[in-house]
């Protein structure tokens, strides 16, 4: 993993997030998570951990999620090609590279909780 912030939180509590969890769980192998951040960001530091712990959770495979660094002008790979203004985002695509959902910076509900609830309402 190359961003420090997507390291799952010890402490994040999956049996409280059971639904998200299911979700994520029931489209592991189907889905793909491209996360852009950057570990100097306070955003990504609060929210990322707890994405990751969810994913985890969910035994998304780690080929399944990519991590994309941006530096502190909100620059790095895939930028321009996603549209990315803010970070943390989170691009949800199918193997075919068809977006299904993104979880933008501040959202109302937690990253996994809001790309679960998507993710049951497209799919």
């Amino acid at each position: 993993m190359s961003l420090e912030t997507l390291t799952p939180n010890p402490t994040w509590d999956a049996a409280s997030y059971e639904d998200a969890v299911d979700t994520l769980e029931a489209h592991n192998d189907a889905l793909v998570y491209r996360v852009w951040g950057g570990d100097w960001c306070k955003d990504c530091r609060k929210l990322l951990p707890d994405l990751g712990a969810a994913l985890e959770a969910a035994g998304i495979p780690d080929d399944r999620i990519e991590e994309i660094e941006v530096d502190q002008d909100k620059q790095g790979p895939g930028v321009d090609e996603y549209g990315i203004e803010y970070i943390p985002t989170v691009v949800v695509e199918t193997d075919d590279g068809e977006e299904v959902t993104r979880f933008v910076e501040a959202e109302e509900l937690p990253p996994a909780v809001w790309l679960a609830e998507r993710i049951d309402e497209t799919l």
